[in-house]
């Protein structure tokens, strides 16, 4: 990962990989490709509205609700429409399954692929207003059914996803993708603009003793969830508790 960073930071560097060259690179499909090219292009436009939220007055609620009965932020709804907007255009997907959306979204014939996606455009938006990390997450199927795109091409076991990824904007813009086999990093490059590919995502080799939960849900856990977390808390062994994030 150094070595690919080190090119990364060499501005004579002239092979480094980007998210589309290594897509290209390591998967013969073609719709996938076109696919990144668009989430990628909303991923840019989101930053670009996260980080201008407050000169631009994007803080505050929308006046609306999503699917889930959550309150809908301004930059929720701008994050839809950009992420939308972006897929149906691709000719890459056949269905869109969006958080904000009561409904699935069809995309017409004439542009229509095979993909059929599911994503929540700006997770964890209510943390804007005090400039907290927020994020995209989205999951790609294959179109099976016959005729037109249905429920039943998205409404799938995780281990039929073609691909999932999220993007998180914070101090830096990552985006994690898995294609079913590992997980891979790539980082925004503001400078030349894409997305910059850092290596595998790795798990550290000694555990670390740290864990992250809602507590409010705690009343709604099963025994099994409330024990555990008790446990990390309060170790039965007397050793150091878990630190919570």
């Amino acid at each position: 990962m150094a070595a690919q960073t080190s090119k990364i930071d060499d501005v004579a560097a002239t092979d480094f990989e980007t998210l589309t060259s290594f897509v290209m690179k390591e998967h013969a499909n073609q719709e996938l490709v076109v696919f990144l090219n668009a989430m990628q292009t909303s991923l840019k436009f989101i930053v670009r509205a996260v980080r201008k939220a407050g000169i631009a007055d994007l803080y505050g609620l929308a006046g609306t609700e999503n699917s889930s009965g959550d309150d809908v932020k301004k930059l929720d709804l701008l994050s839809d429409e950009v992420m939308i907007d972006c897929l149906k255009k691709s000719g890459a997907c056949a269905l869109l399954v969006s958080e904000e959306q009561e409904e699935p979204i069809v995309v017409p014939e004439a542009t229509r692929g095979s993909l059929c996606v599911a994503f929540d455009p700006l997770d964890g938006s209510s943390n804007i207003d005090c400039n907290v990390s927020t994020g995209t997450i989205f999951s790609v199927f294959q179109k099976t059914s016959e005729g037109e795109p249905c429920a039943a091409d998205i409404l799938k076991p995780g281990t039929d996803m073609v691909c999932a990824g999220y993007c998180m904007y914070g101090s830096a813009i990552d985006l994690c993708i898995t294609f079913m086999n590992g997980v891979h990093r790539f980082t925004l490059d503001d400078s030349i603009g894409e997305f910059v590919y850092i290596g595998p995502l790795t798990f550290p080799a000694k555990n670390k003793t740290i864990y992250s939960c809602n507590e409010g849900n705690y009343q709604l856990w099963d025994a099994n969830i409330q024990q555990s977390v008790e446990l990390f808390k309060n170790p039965s062994d007397g050793s150091k508790p878990y630190s919570a994030r």
